[in-house]
């Protein structure tokens, strides 16, 4: 974690000092060659990953394109090696099951959390002035989840695209190769999350052991004037949750609080 952070800070120097966009201009074939090194693949057409990494926000050097198509086939390559790849590793688990174990490999914060970690954010060509605050405060949360909060904390899609869109690039440059695709889908998402670590989401958690109780589940709704989202269960109150930027992490949080003061009184 503290070596992601670091890496976060030179990117933000770099920045300061040369501008926002001088990942891929200028030093193009070093920058293109330390992603694939990343990666483990090495691109025929290198525009290809340039492209990869180019916000639609980006309006410098002329740019014409961006990551969206490349995102848009990433996310469906994405999506259908991962799920045949766990169809064939687990011949037990139900259609739910494998739904939800590749729900979370290819969930926005997953894909984020591998931007983070490989350092990948370091390439991203963007004019979005919040982007860097976000990302710091994101990577500053990992370390309180080992591999998923499951909804807990906010995730910036922009991580997650660039993730998308380097999948797309490899899958279109290599010759649609799902191999080749895949060796590369299993190098950045390591950890895989698996049958014995995937994690339920709380307010599944929630709703399931109050019912199975019989209690009766109340939501207090404050956000709009306190970000705050509070849990009432049986008429007591059992869990609250806080962010002020998006409401459904706040009410994922509370449910998270209210479960947890659900199973630790039940103990």
């Amino acid at each position: 974690m503290e070596e992601i952070t670091e890496q976060f800070r030179k990117l933000e120097t770099g920045r300061s000092e040369q501008g926002d966009e001088e990942n891929f201009k200028g030093q193009s074939s070093s920058s293109i060659q330390q992603v694939e090194e990343i990666i483990g693949y090495s691109f025929k057409d290198k525009k290809l990953l340039e492209e990869a990494y180019t916000d639609p926000s980006c309006t410098k050097y002329g740019s014409k394109t961006s990551y969206e198509r490349l995102e848009y086939i990433g996310d469906t390559v994405l999506n259908f090696l991962v799920g045949t790849e766990q169809f064939a590793l687990y011949p037990d688990l139900s259609p739910g099951e494998l739904t939800q174990l590749r729900s979370a490999n290819v969930s926005t914060e997953k894909l984020a959390r591998a931007a983070a970690q490989h350092g990948l954010f370091r390439f991203l060509r963007h004019d979005r002035p919040l982007l860097g605050a976000q990302i710091e405060e994101f990577i500053s949360t990992l370390s309180k989840y080992h591999l998923s909060s499951v909804g807990l904390i906010d995730a910036p899609k922009t991580l997650a695209n660039i993730v998308e869109s380097t999948i797309g690039a490899v899958f279109l440059d290599s010759n649609n190769c799902n191999e080749t695709t895949s060796k590369v889908i299993n190098k950045l998402l390591q950890p895989i999350i698996t049958p014995s670590t995937v994690t339920r989401h709380p307010v599944t958690l929630l709703f399931e052991i109050c019912q199975k109780s019989g209690f009766n589940v109340e939501v207090l709704d404050t956000w709009e004037e306190n970000g705050q989202i509070e849990i009432i269960v049986a008429n007591t109150y059992v869990g609250r949750g806080q962010y002020k930027i998006r409401k459904m992490i706040a009410y994922n949080r509370a449910a998270a609080d209210a479960y947890n003061d659900i199973v630790k009184k039940s103990i």
